[in-house]
């Protein structure tokens, strides 16, 4: 059997296991847009504000759920997974047979990764029909971005499975780095509405720099060179490292 026909093989595995896991379904496809449609059903939400420079709330808090589901994808998705995998010895026997173990690490990026990219396509849906927020102005350089921040969130998580010696610490690192890329994303504080001092600090992390590059998209302009260079410098850096600590075994 060819190894392409293997790594197929493998993929769909990787399918039927994820569709089989309500948890993330939830948390990565259905949360972002949930968390979006309670927000945008409080009236004030609806309204410009000044301080998100004439924005609604609901309008600046878009781009954030897209980020959402990055995050949750590959910081508390994928290691687990791949940990629980090294765990128990799958990657040690699959390297005894013809499949070749990057094939489950190339399955598991791309079925968290097109589960993060369906939820963000969701909440633009649901954005524009339910709220009637603008479609991207600059739909280019909005793939761009949210195409380098799924590499970032990727490559974060594959270098939290790398460090992890256990699901258990897989999980509890994941969670504790949630937080601070939810907040860097603008969860609970639009970047537009972050002190600038702050916004520039914020700015040079991975959510922070793609929060601030897909509001430029999404006004009509292009994302600005340097949050997009600060996207993927850092997703070299943690794929590099990602790659110097991984284990089979």
């Amino acid at each position: 059997m060819s190894t392409d026909v293997l790594d197929t093989a493998v993929l769909k595995t990787e399918i039927r296991l994820f569709r089989r896991e309500p948890g993330g379904i939830f948390w990565i496809l259905l949360f972002p847009t949930l968390l979006l449609v309670i927000l945008g059903s409080i009236p004030s939400f609806r309204e410009a504000d000044p301080n998100l420079g004439g924005l609604r709330p609901v309008d600046a808090y878009v781009p954030v759920a897209v980020l959402l589901g990055l995050i949750v994808g590959g910081l508390q998705g994928m290691p687990p997974t791949l940990t629980g995998y090294r765990e128990n010895g799958i990657l040690r026997r699959m390297s005894t047979t013809p499949v070749r173990p990057a094939a489950l690490l190339t399955a598991q990026m791309l079925v968290f990764g097109g589960a993060a990219l369906l939820s963000a396509l969701v909440t633009l849906a649901v954005g524009r029909l339910a709220f009637d927020v603008g479609l991207p102005g600059q739909p280019l350089g909005y793939l761009l971005a949210l195409l380098l921040a799924l590499l970032a969130a990727l490559a974060l998580g594959s270098l939290l499975a790398a460090l992890s010696r256990t699901t258990k610490i897989a999980t509890a690192v994941g969670s504790t780095a949630l937080f601070p890329a939810m907040f860097c994303a603008g969860v609970w504080l639009p970047v537009e509405a972050m002190p600038d001092v702050l916004a520039d600090i914020v700015g040079w992390t991975p959510f922070g720099a793609a929060a601030q590059a897909l509001n430029d998209a999404a006004a009509g302009g292009w994302p600005g060179w340097g949050h997009l260079g600060v996207l993927a410098a850092w997703t070299v850096l943690l794929t590099t490292a990602a790659a110097r600590w991984f284990r089979w075994e």
